[in-house]
């Protein structure tokens, strides 16, 4: 019997019983369907943070001061004051290093006319800051080195502060008051949408380090509670050499303990991209358990049929049937079932990515190779659970299968 041959009968031996094929088929189309949708979920949960985090900008590395103890009490870390707008200067003429913008924070109310708004960010810093985070101004212009040498109380505010403290007209120009001080506005930022952290980047006011240390912490101290810092192209070449300088412009001898730390956006990336790969394995591996139930399933649907056709087998055994043909339509009827139950699965199973993506506005990604993976594990499914009935049935006794009542 030619592979054809067996393939139909196969086929028509399932379309005897409609109801308990499809029944069988259900496990294997929850199953492909599931794997499916959720790898395309955590693969989209993945490229999210990753474009989030492509945001903060290219190649950056963020410089925190140490951590302040007194007593022997730590007061944990970026407590410490040992980071100063020198140590900016000093780094911005390594030549593995793009720019280097000082960052002080700060809090305060914004106040605008009839308008008020408590912003996420309130932060000092240079005019590297947009070099340093690939971010274009939209609106009017960055303020300058002189506004940072002669502390200006100018500042550039984010698409969030713009729209609530000016709705409906331009901001240039305008006057915030922070602290009962006058700030002149002088730019909008271009909008940057959410962080990897899930903070509104827009949502930020941006003045010369000086303004801000002077005029909003009230301070005469030249320290900085953070360097932004962009490589050239290789960030771990520019972390070794900014380790080295930092080092040794704070004195540090080989054997102290840094008082600082660097941090790169590939740390955060990979630990982003590990976590979400590790979300991603479990919904597969437990989706995936529905295929073992519909394997079991056709295991248990094909012994029946073994002993429902077993006067059957025992007559086509008589008339010239050998036993590895009768194991060939066992098996292809399980393959059969596996894979038609396969396609359907993938149908529903992109559909359901689709539904997800626009109905819960979740982020997906459906990639070749997983709808690959699932099709090929359902054909397995079906080889696997259907082979021992297919060899129970070609290892019968033809006499005693003609017997069988």
């Amino acid at each position: 019997m030619n592979l054809a041959r067996a393939m139909y009968l196969a086929l028509r031996s399932l379309m005897r019983n409609k109801v308990r094929t499809a029944l069988t088929m259900l496990g294997i189309v929850i199953g492909i369907s599931s794997v499916i949708a959720m790898v395309a979920m955590g693969q989209g949960a993945s490229t999210m943070i990753q474009d989030q985090i492509s945001t903060m900008g290219r190649n950056i590395l963020m410089v925190f001061p140490g951590a302040a103890s007194s007593a022997g009490y730590s007061f944990g870390g970026g407590t410490s004051t040992t980071l100063t707008s020198e140590d900016a200067v000093a780094a911005a003429e390594l030549p593995s290093i793009r720019a280097v913008a000082p960052i002080v924070r700060a809090r305060a109310q914004l106040i605008a006319g009839g308008q008020n708004w408590n912003p996420q960010t309130l932060n000092g810093t240079t005019p590297s800051f947009v070099d340093v985070r690939d971010w274009d101004v939209e609106e009017g212009s960055f303020f300058t080195d002189a506004d940072v040498v002669s502390s200006a109380k100018v500042c550039v505010i984010g698409r969030t502060i713009a729209d609530n403290l000016f709705p409906g007209s331009s901001s240039l120009q305008q006057t915030i008051r922070m602290k009962n001080m006058p700030f002149k506005v002088l730019g909008v930022l271009a909008k940057k949408g959410t962080s990897a952290m899930g903070q509104d980047q827009d949502d930020v006011v941006l003045a010369p380090w000086t303004t801000v240390k002077k005029t909003l912490q009230g301070s005469a101290f030249n320290n900085v509670d953070q360097l932004l810092v962009s490589a050239q192209s290789d960030v771990t070449a520019a972390s070794n050499d900014l380790t080295g300088l930092i080092r040794q412009r704070h004195r540090l001898a080989e054997r102290d303990e840094a008082d600082f730390r660097i941090l790169t956006m590939n740390e955060m990336a990979t630990a982003a991209t590990q976590t979400s790969q590790v979300m991603t394995l479990l919904l597969a591996v437990i989706a995936s358990i529905s295929l073992l139930v519909g394997g079991i399933g056709i295991m248990n649907i094909m012994l029946v049929s073994v002993v429902e056709r077993t006067r059957e087998i025992g007559l086509r055994m008589a008339v010239g049937a050998r036993g590895k043909d009768i194991l060939m339509q066992f098996l292809l009827e399980a393959t059969a079932l596996s894979v038609a139950a396969g396609v359907i699965g993938m149908v529903l199973g992109v559909s359901a990515a689709w539904v997800i993506s626009n109905t819960l506005h979740w982020p997906t990604l459906i990639s070749p190779s997983s709808i690959g993976i699932a099709f090929a594990f359902s054909c397995a499914v079906g080889v696997f659970f259907g082979f021992y009935p297919a060899m129970r049935a070609a290892r019968m006794d033809p006499i005693e299968a003609l017997r069988y009542e």
